[in-house]
């Protein structure tokens, strides 16, 4: 097994967290609201993977380790969001354009309605 993308992914995602809090913390800090905190990290998270998905797969030749380490390292632990706007577009490119809106649309509206209905069990629960 190698190890190279098991290691880069790990240190990727480290640095993925460490930079997410801290740029979450210091807008949310700014504006006082967690919100805008979240959405810049998910803004910058995605205009990151686009340059990145360009980079080092169409422009340069870089190993797949690396390639892993950035995208699903660093990227995965800054921001999911990043990967959903990418997969989207990547959908839409190749004609799918149909699973392209299901993907965006269907990911926050489902993953909303998650969010309620777990909050909801859990207050039943809870009380």
């Amino acid at each position: 097994m190698d190890i190279k993308p098991i290691l880069g992914i790990a240190l990727g995602g480290a640095l993925g967290a460490l930079a997410r809090y801290g740029l979450g913390a210091w807008v949310t800090q700014r504006t006082g609201i967690s919100a805008w905190g979240t959405f810049v990290v998910n803004i910058s998270g995605a205009f990151v993977i686009g340059v990145l998905f360009v980079l080092l797969t169409e422009r340069f030749q870089v190993a797949e380790w690396l390639q892993a380490a950035a995208a699903v390292g660093f990227l995965g632990a800054y921001t999911t969001f990043s990967t959903l706007a990418l997969d989207s577009v990547l959908l839409a490119e190749d004609k799918a354009f149909g699973l392209a809106l299901l993907n965006a649309f269907g990911s926050i509206v489902v993953g909303l309605a998650a969010v309620v209905a777990v909050m909801m069990l859990g207050r039943i629960f809870v009380d």
